[in-house]
């Protein structure tokens, strides 16, 4: 099989899907592997990295993707490259399908593309994989950002995040016990902050409860708690799984406006319509803006602006599954459950319950897509 990795276009997008490690790794196990030039370069993989691997540059995407058996990405692909998909052949990427993408699901239906969604790849401990990891990144990534917009020279409160000897460090209130919750919790404790961690599940706050040995305060999320946390937080982080639909905008407009001037929400959740209503995606270029005199940062793509650490990580988490589908995938048949979970089209038929969900569409889905 040809594996065709494709630049990234989304904006501001600097990640890979594969290191040039990974795609030695991939070689090795028999597979060709052709990237559109310039891939890596925002991670600082170079052309001449992936060919020392055994990979052949293309230079345009156009012959990248029309040699491909399967087309590896990261983020969605744009129309221009959605439109070189033809039939037959797989895409593994994020697709984000809650952001509206019904035209790119229309075309994989009609050209019979199987899709795969790294977000809805799913392991049999009900974790999910890909996510998992991008979210661990993003958490981190969320408590520099908190820290950063908290400044008075970027508009915030002026409010030290971990505080000093006599003066209290900023109140950090973070809303799921998940992922990128835990590890958004774990970098703001480490920076001497205050952390209020709210979620809906009970085991979950038991556990980090003990995880981080009570030095966390852990609250039920009730909807009086959410306007509770909303109104003494200096800093809100949202991290509510993007597989639970109904935690979209649980913080509501009227909660926002009771913050105190010049907090920070950082909404990690953006990327699938986010849990603060006054939430719209944002870019890496132009990351925040102000609503009812708060500070929103809503990058879908957090991980990007760590691109070398997250294209590792994305390697790291995605060799196992690259092998299985080069060993013959065919998600009608018996494969790999973790990549048939995150089979959104195939053969021209809807596979997944996100796209009756949100499309209202007609679906066949696989046993673990319900």
């Amino acid at each position: 099989m040809v594996i065709g990795i494709l630049k990234e276009r989304f904006e501001d997008e600097q990640r890979v899907a594969l290191s040039p490690f990974g795609v030695e790794s991939i070689i090795r196990s028999g597979a060709q592997v052709v990237i559109e030039t310039g891939a890596g370069a925002h991670a600082r993989f170079s052309d001449e990295q992936y060919q020392k691997a055994g990979a052949t540059v293309a230079y345009s995407a156009e012959e990248t993707a029309g040699r491909a058996g399967l087309v590896l990405k990261v983020m969605p692909p744009e129309q221009i490259e959605w439109e070189m998909l033809t039939e037959g052949q797989i895409l593994m990427s994020f697709q984000l399908l809650g952001m509206g993408r019904k035209n790119f699901v229309e075309h994989m239906l009609k050209n019979k593309v199987t899709g795969v969604a790294f977000e809805h790849m799913r392991a049999k401990d009900g974790s999910y994989p890909v996510l998992r990891l991008m979210s661990e990144i993003s958490g981190q990534v969320a408590a520099q950002i908190a820290g950063r917009y908290l400044r008075s020279d970027h508009g915030g409160r002026g409010v030290l995040l971990g505080g000093l000897g006599g003066i209290a460090p900023a109140a950090t209130v973070i809303i799921g016990a998940g992922a990128s919750g835990m590890a958004a919790a774990q970098a703001i404790l480490g920076l001497g902050g205050q952390v209020i961690l709210l979620d809906a599940d009970l085991d979950r706050l038991r556990h980090a409860d003990l995880y981080f040995n009570k030095r966390v305060t852990t609250v039920m999320a009730t909807p009086e708690n959410l306007r509770r946390g909303c109104r003494i937080a200096d800093v809100l982080i949202t991290s509510i799984s993007i597989n639970d639909p109904d935690s979209h905008h649980i913080i509501t407009e009227e909660m926002v406006k009771t913050m105190k001037p010049g907090a920070v929400v950082v909404d990690i959740s953006i990327n699938q319509g986010g849990c603060v209503e006054t939430s719209r995606p944002t870019t890496i270029e132009d990351p925040v803006f102000e609503k009812h005199g708060v500070i929103h940062y809503c990058v879908p793509n957090m991980p990007s602006v760590v691109a070398r650490t997250s294209t590792y990580a994305l390697t790291n988490v995605l060799l196992p599954y690259l092998q299985v589908v080069l060993s013959g995938f065919d998600p009608d048949l018996s494969t790999d459950p973790c990549i048939r979970c995150g089979v959104t089209t195939h053969d021209g038929k809807p596979t997944h319950s996100i796209l009756r969900d949100i499309y209202g569409m007609d679906v066949d889905a696989y046993d673990c897509c319900q």
